[in-house]
């Protein structure tokens, strides 16, 4: 049984990509469309040099120009914050008297349990309040 070179390079595509699947490097993925280019050359009929030279020229280019632009991509971000941390550092309505006692402020929308980080520190309905640090369901203000 005779098989075309061009399944060949279709099968070196698929077998890059299990790797790529199983370890999560995208390099695999990279030298895997190098393989399907190299199985369009083969099946339009280039010869062998023509097929390890586009499998090189695509893999390597890739290589060069994607994974520099993932990298940027990746060190650009700056992680979203969720939860209580999203809510550190936004400001707050006060609804009733804020105190180291206790109080009650609007965060977020919601009605949130409130006392102030310094014992002196007092804030009275209708202020605005910065919120400095979340202790369990109490959100510490300043």
């Amino acid at each position: 049984m005779d098989i075309d070179a061009w399944v060949w390079w279709l099968i070196g595509a698929v077998g890059l990509g299990i790797p790529l699947v199983l370890t999560a490097m995208p390099e695999f993925g990279m030298f895997a469309v190098g393989a399907v280019a190299a199985s369009a050359v083969a099946a339009l009929g280039g010869g062998i040099v023509a097929q390890v030279l586009v499998f090189v020229l695509v893999s390597v280019a890739l290589i060069a120009v994607v994974r520099p632009i993932a990298a940027r991509h990746r060190a650009g971000q700056t992680g979203h914050a969720s939860g209580i941390d999203a809510l550190k550092g936004r400001q707050a309505v006060v609804l009733e008297r804020v105190s180291a006692s206790g109080g009650r402020i609007k965060l977020a929308g919601e009605v949130w349990s409130a006392r102030t980080l310094d014992a002196d520190q007092v804030f009275e309905p209708g202020s605005q309040v910065d919120v400095v640090d979340i202790d369990g369901a109490t959100a510490v203000v300043m």
